[in-house]
């Protein structure tokens, strides 16, 4: 199966849309300190510098999952419990960008946030769960559950 390529796929993706959310934080930030909007009272600087570092923290989030997605495709092995969680964690917010990108932005938004959602899921199918090892390879090495029942010796009844 093509685990690498998807990994590395979701990666450039990851960044790129790092990038997108980056300047578009930064562009509302300058937006809000030129008009002087407020809300509730609070002052525009605070809202124009907060813009930027939630575009910058989204940014940094995006960006080390794509290093997750780099390193599980250089190892070609599955991300550990923590990286899995964060990439997870990153399929779930793609999921809900997307339900509210189709009715505020549109349909193009929408399904460039399920491009990104289907390569998060399909990287994290691709590789399974971190550690797990079926077959020959289990412990017992008959395949089945190390307390479980063995199997009969040839010729027994």
């Amino acid at each position: 199966m093509a685990r690498r390529p998807v990994a590395l796929a979701a990666a450039v993706v990851l960044v790129l849309e790092a990038c997108g959310i980056v300047l578009l934080n930064w562009i509302l930030s300058i937006v809000v300190d030129k008009q002087q909007m407020s809300l509730a009272g609070l002052q525009p600087r605070a809202m124009s510098v907060g813009s930027w570092a939630a575009g910058g923290l989204f940014g940094l989030y995006l960006v080390s999952c794509a290093v997750i997605l780099v390193r599980a495709a250089v190892r070609d092995r599955a991300p550990g419990g923590f990286a899995r969680i964060v990439l997870i964690s990153a399929a779930v917010v793609h999921g809900l960008l997307g339900a509210f990108a189709v009715g505020l932005v549109g349909w193009v938004a929408f399904l460039a946030m399920m491009v990104t959602l289907g390569l998060l899921v399909l990287t994290l199918v691709a590789y399974g769960e971190a550690g797990v090892r079926g077959g020959q390879g289990a412990p017992g090495g008959d395949g089945g559950a190390p307390g479980g029942p063995q199997p009969a010796a040839p010729g027994a009844l």
